[in-house]
């Protein structure tokens, strides 16, 4: 719980530190391109719409071995061209790394020292490197490739 409470944390201090609406970039990978984005006050948690109308957004949460913490770029699931893009509708997913150089070794398959597709984040998952902690958020931002 403390882990997806960073991570809320860490997504809310982003958009304070840029500024409601402001144009914020490079801010997260999708398929290893970044891309910026449109920073909304738009949070839609308590909605209730279904899952599949929202798009993954995963906040890595890591540190390295002095317990400082890991800045690495959100890896989103999608991006405006996907088949299953869903219009900037995201659930963001904390995922707790514990050792986030071992994670990058196993799980970086283009080898660029980053996490920056959704596979790469979701083979780590699968594998035991990492624990998606659930959804933390919902909100909507658009996706602009830089």
């Amino acid at each position: 719980m403390r882990s997806k409470m960073m991570a809320v944390l860490s997504v809310t201090s982003a958009v304070a530190a840029s500024g409601a609406g402001g144009v914020v970039g490079p801010a997260f990978y999708v398929d290893g391109d970044l891309y910026k984005t449109v920073l909304t006050p738009t949070d839609i948690s308590g909605t209730k719409a279904p899952a599949h109308t929202f798009d993954a957004i995963y906040v890595i949460v890591a540190s390295d071995e002095a317990g400082v913490p890991i800045s690495a770029f959100p890896v989103a699931e999608a991006a405006p061209g996907d088949r299953d893009y869903n219009g900037g509708r995201w659930q963001a997913h904390p995922v707790s790394i514990a050792d986030y150089a071992a994670a990058i070794a196993a799980f970086d398959a283009n080898g660029s020292g980053d996490f920056d597709s959704a596979e790469e984040v979701e083979a780590a998952i699968a594998g035991g490197a990492g624990v998606d902690l659930g959804v933390a958020a919902s909100f909507v931002c658009p996706v602009i490739k830089l």
